[in-house]
């Protein structure tokens, strides 16, 4: 059975050591997870947790049964494959050289990203969009030199019935 992406978005109580029992059910089954993001939800009382992990669809069914017993775990959703938006955010610095410069501009335009830092020799650059299309952006930026980047994996919602 072949492995695919899947993105796992869950309510959860917003108490010390529910994150930790949630990623321990992923390494205790020797699952990776390629992507993770945590912040409060409009309660302060819930907190969104977003997974993104790549497994057959048997093995991410007994997860997700694992995960509903956990008393913290509110809700849980698959997303993968469903109606649902995804984004992902990435701060870039990259090197900045006079004769790059423009270059640079012209791919944060094309992209419509933001320049939020500048400095003699770099720039710092905010980026949002799809996975697709942060990897894209990044090779387009390597040959000017990335010096450091910071991604915040995939964050995601499921689109509301009209």
């Amino acid at each position: 059975m072949t492995e695919e992406k899947h993105i796992l978005t869950m309510l959860v109580d917003n108490e010390p050591g529910v994150l930790s029992r949630i990623v321990g059910l992923f390494s205790g089954r020797g699952f990776n997870i390629e992507s993770l993001c945590v912040a409060e939800t409009i309660d302060p009382k819930v907190s969104r947790i977003t997974i993104v992990t790549k497994a057959n669809e048997p093995l991410v069914e007994q997860i997700e049964k694992q995960l509903r017993k956990l008393i913290n775990v509110i809700k849980l959703r698959d997303l993968t494959g469903s109606g649902s938006v995804q984004r992902e955010m990435a701060l870039i610095c990259v090197r900045a050289k006079p004769e790059n410069r423009d270059e640079i501009l012209r791919i944060v335009d094309i992209f419509r990203c933001k320049v939020v830092d500048v400095g003699v020799e770099y720039y710092i650059i905010e980026a949002t969009g799809s996975v697709e299309k942060m990897k894209a952006l990044v090779n387009l930026l390597k040959p000017m030199g990335i010096k450091k980047i910071a991604r915040t994996g995939t964050i995601a919602l499921f689109r509301e019935p009209h």
